[in-house]
């Protein structure tokens, strides 16, 4: 299965119950197409979402979301890395995502070295990374931190010297959230 990413913005902000009530919709297309939503991360302003789906292929996905009239032209194929030694309720924790774009491919454990070398500055604003979504084409990145806030993980960034575009907390919505059916 691959990981898929959908990065959403919205005009006008939505919910959590909002967000779980769209997905309840669209079940049939999913199945039909065997794409599993694994959560979506809603920025806290309402005004954007990351959707991480894993699917036989990315065209499975972009079939399935058009089918419900979604825009997929921010969706890409994702390779998936852990922090070591996070386990699934260290990650379910995250709650900032760090945005970053390259105008060229770059390798992924390049990032992580200038992460690496700023390391106290996470430490020193308790800011724990915990996941990154890295693109195939290797111009794009999610990184997952848990933090107290945004705001300690974009001075964490720019005292290591680490490139982003953007730092915003969110709300997770996901399969086992509560108000979701059967979660």
């Amino acid at each position: 299965m691959s990981e898929i990413i959908l990065e959403r913005q919205f005009d006008e902000p939505t919910t959590p119950q909002e967000v779980l009530d769209g997905l309840e919709v669209s079940g049939g297309c999913f199945d039909i197409h065997r794409v599993d939503w694994n959560a979506s991360y809603l920025g806290l302003d309402g005004l954007r979402m990351v959707c991480h789906f894993s699917a036989p292929d990315m065209e499975s996905t972009r079939i399935a979301l058009r089918q419900l009239g979604q825009d997929t032209s921010r969706l890409w194929n994702a390779s998936r890395h852990d922090a070591p030694g996070a386990g699934a309720a260290e990650i379910v924790a995250a709650n900032v995502i760090v945005e970053r774009s390259f105008a060229d491919a770059v390798e992924l454990q390049a990032v992580q070295d200038i992460e690496n070398a700023g390391i106290h500055c996470l430490e020193m604003r308790k800011v724990r990374f915990l996941r990154t979504y890295f693109s195939a084409d290797r111009r794009r990145m999610l990184c997952f931190y848990a933090a107290p806030d945004a705001e300690s993980v974009r001075q964490a960034q720019r005292e290591a010297g680490v490139p982003f575009d953007e730092v915003w907390a969110f709300d997770r919505c996901a399969p086992d959230s509560p108000g979701r059916a059967g979660g």
